[in-house]
C-alpha cells in the first residue's frame, strides 16, 4: 500500500498543480434554477434538470407517494422479488412515448448501454465463431465507449467515423459492405453532451437501411428537451419510429434523480431480460422514483409550456452571450458550451463565477479534446429571465476581468 499511496499522491499533485483539479461543491437546497451554497443562493447553470423537475411540486409529492404505497425499496433483483406492477406500467409508459414495442429498466443509462453491448456481441446465438462490426461516433458518451470495452475483442470489430462525418461514415461502411459479419450495429450519441450538437439522424437511417444496420441511439440529453412533445432528437429530426434501438436516462431532465431504459423491439426487450448482467444483477430502481418518472411523463404530456419555457431560455441565452463577445458551439440545444481553450482558464473562470454566485463547471481534456477546454451552461425550464440577466452580467464581469471578452 505505501508504494500504491505514493503514486496516488504523485498523480493528485500532478492534477492539482495543472489547475485541473476537481473540486465538488456542497449544495445546501433541492436542485433547482437557483441553489443555496455557503448560505448564498447562486444561479443553476451546471445541471441536466432541463424542464425544472428535479424539485417540481408535483414529483415531490409523486415520489412521496411511491414510499407511501410501495416502499422505500424492493430489496431484490427484478427475476426474483424486484418487479412490482408499477415497473411495467413504467416500462410500458416509456416504450409507448416513444414509439418502441417494449422497454426495460436499468440503475442508469451507463448500466443499459453497457448492458446492451455485453449482451447482444458476448453471446453465441447458435454459432461457434463469429465476427460482429459496430460503428461509433468518436464523441460518444464514456457509457457507449465502456460497453464496447465489454464486447469480446476477437469477436467484435469496432469502426470509430468522425464526429457527424457521414462521408467519413460511408466510406468505411463501403469497405465492409462485402464482409461477413454477423450483427452490423451503428451507435450514436441523440444530442452530443460536450457540444449540444444533434446526430445527423436522417442520414444516419437512410445508411443504415442502405447497409443492412442496426441503428442506437443514447438520447439521454433529448428525451424530454428537445422535439414539440419532448420525444427527443428522432421526433426533432423528423425521424420518430425509425430508430432500431433507443437507450435514456430518467436522470435528466424526466426527474432527475436515476434510472436508464432500453427501448426496442418486444424479441430484443425480451432477450436482454434474460441476458443481461446489470439487469439480472442489480437491485430494481426505488418505488419513488418509478412513480415520480411516471408523473413526468404525464406532465410532459399533459403541459406543452414547460418545453416552450426551456426552448425560449435557451434561445434567449445563446443571443445574449454571443453578443457579449463570447465564442459558443452553435446548435438549438439547452446545452450551451463557452469555449476557452485551456483548461486553467476554464477552471479559473469557473471560481470566479462563483464568487458572482453563478453555479457552473469548467470541462477539459479527456472529458473533451485537448485545447477545447469550456464551460457548459445548461438551461432549464426553472430559470426565470431575472436568473439568467443575472447569469449573463456575471458572464460580462468575469468575462472582462480574464481578457476573454474585451
Amino acid at each position: 500500500m505505501s508504494d500504491l499511496n505514493t503514486i496516488i499522491k504523485e498523480e493528485l499533485e500532478r492534477i492539482n498543480d495543472a489547475n485541473t483539479f476537481k473540486f465538488e461543491t456542497e449544495i445546501e437546497s433541492a436542485q433547482s434554477g437557483t441553489v443555496k451554497v455557503s448560505g448564498k443562493v447562486m444561479v443553476m447553470l451546471a445541471s441536466n434538470n432541463y424542464l425544472g423537475f428535479s424539485n417540481h411540486p408535483k414529483i415531490r409529492e409523486a415520489a412521496i407517494r411511491g414510499i407511501n404505497d410501495y416502499g422505500h425499496g424492493v430489496a431484490s433483483v427484478r427475476f426474483l422479488c424486484g418487479t412490482q406492477t408499477i415497473h411495467r406500467d413504467l416500462e410500458r409508459r416509456i416504450a409507448k412515448f416513444l414509439s418502441k414495442d417494449d422497454s426495460i429498466l436499468f440503475s442508469s443509462c451507463f448500466a443499459a448501454n453497457e448492458g446492451l453491448f455485453a449482451s447482444l456481441f458476448n453471446e453465441p446465438l447458435g454459432m461457434d465463431e463469429w465476427q460482429d462490426v459496430i460503428y461509433t461516433d468518436q464523441f460518444n458518451h464514456a457509457s457507449i465507449i465502456d460497453g464496447l470495452r465489454l464486447c469480446r475483442s476477437k469477436s467484435t470489430v469496432k469502426r470509430i467515423y468522425k464526429h457527424m462525418d457521414m462521408n467519413d461514415l460511408e466510406e468505411i461502411l463501403k469497405e465492409d459492405e462485402d464482409k461477413d459479419f454477423r450483427f452490423r450495429l451503428l451507435v450514436t450519441d441523440g444530442v452530443f453532451s460536450m457540444e449540444g450538437d444533434l446526430a445527423p439522424l436522417p442520414r444516419l437511417v437512410e445508411l443504415c437501411g442502405q447497409y443492412g444496420i442496426t441503428l442506437t441511439i443514447d438520447d439521454s440529453h433529448a428525451l424530454g428537451v428537445i422535439g414539440d412533445s419532448g420525444r427527443g432528437t428522432p421526433e426533432e429530426l423528423g425521424v420518430q419510429g425509425e430508430i432500431d434501438i433507443i437507450t435514456g436516462t430518467l436522470g435528466k431532465a424526466m426527474g432527475g434523480a436515476a434510472g436508464g431504459f432500453i427501448a426496442g423491439d418486444k424479441e430484443l426487450i425480451t432477450y436482454l431480460r434474460q441476458k443481461s448482467r446489470p439487469y439480472t444483477f442489480s437491485n430494481s430502481l426505488p418505488p419513488s422514483i418509478v412513480i415520480a418518472a411516471i408523473e413526468a411523463f404525464d406532465l410532459l404530456d399533459s403541459d406543452s409550456s414547460i418545453i416552450a419555457k426551456l426552448k425560449e431560455n435557451t434561445d434567449y441565452f445563446r443571443k445574449e452571450i454571443r453578443l457579449l463577445g463570447f465564442t459558443i458551439l452553435k446548435g438549438i440545444h439547452p446545452i450551451v458550451p463557452i469555449m476557452l481553450g485551456e483548461a486553467s482558464l476554464a477552471q479559473e473562470m469557473a471560481k470566479s463565477l462563483l464568487e458572482e454566485n453563478i453555479y457552473i463547471k469548467g470541462l477539459w481534456f479527456p472529458v473533451v479534446p485537448k485545447g477545447e477546454a469550456r464551460l457548459r451552461t445548461q438551461l432549464s425550464a426553472a430559470h426565470s429571465r431575472d436568473d439568467l440577466d443575472k447569469a449573463l452580467s456575471a458572464f460580462e464581469t468575469t468575462g472582462k476581468k480574464l481578457g476573454v471578452i474585451s
